[in-house]
């Protein structure tokens, strides 16, 4: 089930630091970004074991989020939000504005057999999005 994070700000006259910690579980692995995705469809798969993190450094992007049972929509707009998807989330990220850069951490490295790319949607009924946000509590 996908949940949404709001990461630690710590501001002072020096600029802004965002503390990323205890998000992921196990260690983290594997660090990349997307950029220059504008008007393109990343993702489009879940996976077996990887978790991921994902956080719109710069501008905002879309996330859409399947599970076995339900849709839900995110949008990344502020660079202290970060979405963590379990493995079975199947995802797509789109409408990325103009230079926007989604930086996406995983506890696993690559490993092309651990994605699954049929949808949900295309396999199961799945109800359609909802406004739901997921809030850590």
């Amino acid at each position: 089930m996908p949940k949404l994070f709001t990461l630690p700000v710590h501001s002072s006259s020096r600029g802004d630091l965002t503390v990323f910690e205890n998000v992921l579980p196990g260690t983290l692995k594997r660090i990349f970004y997307i950029s220059n995705a504008d008007g393109e469809t990343r993702g489009g798969h879940r996976h077996i074991k990887a978790w991921q993190a994902l956080m719109c450094v710069q501008g905002t992007c879309d996330i859409y989020v399947e599970t076995p049972n339900k849709k839900f929509v995110f949008t990344l707009d502020e660079p202290n939000k970060v979405l963590v998807l379990e493995p079975q989330d199947w995802h797509t990220l789109e409408n990325f504005t103009e230079n926007a850069i989604v930086l996406v951490v995983s506890n696993e490295n690559y490993n092309p057999e651990d994605y699954i790319y049929p949808s949900y949607s295309d396999t199961l009924k799945v109800t359609e999005p909802t406004e739901e946000v997921l809030k850590k509590d």
